[in-house]
């Protein structure tokens, strides 16, 4: 078993997840012990987010990234426990159910509980979006 980063990279489909996590300087945040709970779009979902916004900004990278993680490491089945989970840029994402499938914020899951030694990870279908002023997202 890998850790977080490790076992994005062997994915093969976590490129853009990974390019930012570097360019925020936090890749080796998901290196650390932990545990994690990290939500990753795929390469498929952030085609439809305009990242050149705020690839020149540190601070609003890292807050993106952050919203995507959990402290502890949650299965697909507690989260669907709770409405809200807090992320660790200190805001929530809210947990719904749609047609009998669970709904993050704006995404859905592609793959659930992919187990890491540091945690786990959730591949979701969209890039969550915490409110920057005047960010587009190119979604909507």
């Amino acid at each position: 078993m890998k850790d977080i980063l490790d076992t994005l990279a062997a994915e093969g489909s976590f490129n853009t997840l990974i390019s930012i996590l570097e360019l925020a300087g936090m890749a080796d945040t998901l290196r650390e012990p932990g545990p994690f709970t990290l939500f990753a779009p795929d390469d498929e979902a952030f085609k439809r987010v305009i990242l050149e916004e705020i690839t020149g900004d540190r601070d609003k990278l890292v807050s993106l990234l952050t919203y995507h993680m959990v402290e502890g490491k949650l299965t697909a089945a507690e989260i669907g426990r709770d409405e809200y989970l807090l992320t660790m840029n200190g805001k929530s994402l809210t947990v719904l159910l749609e047609e009998g499938r669970q709904v993050i914020d704006n995404a859905k899951y592609v793959r659930t509980d992919i187990a890491c030694t540091n945690g786990i990870i959730h591949v979701i279908d969209n890039v969550f979006l915490p409110q920057f002023s005047g960010w587009y997202c190119g979604c909507c």
